[in-house]
């Protein structure tokens, strides 16, 4: 496989991952714990809703520290202690 073709497979993965995410889903972290619930994607990042936050913001995390998505949450790679969420 030659790195085009290796570059096209990496983006119909994105797009596939991307449309998997969508508004409402459960965010899981890599030890199953409850993360967040998905608002919307925003560009690389995901932005969680305020319900499930103590300081009332909304909490953003990287599309790269997800693992994989299905119709029932967003599983991410790391656990909750090693993300790396915004707030804004």
């Amino acid at each position: 496989m030659t790195n085009n073709d290796m570059s096209q497979v990496d983006q119909a993965l994105d797009k596939e991952l991307r449309d998997a995410i969508t508004e409402h889903l459960q965010v899981k972290d890599a030890n199953g714990e409850h993360v967040g619930t998905v608002d919307h994607l925003d560009g690389d990042r995901i932005k969680l809703t305020r319900t499930d936050s103590n300081d009332g913001q909304h909490h953003y995390i990287n599309l790269s520290d997800v693992k994989s998505a299905d119709e029932v949450a967003v599983y991410l790679s790391k656990a909750h202690a090693d993300l790396q969420m915004q707030s804004e």
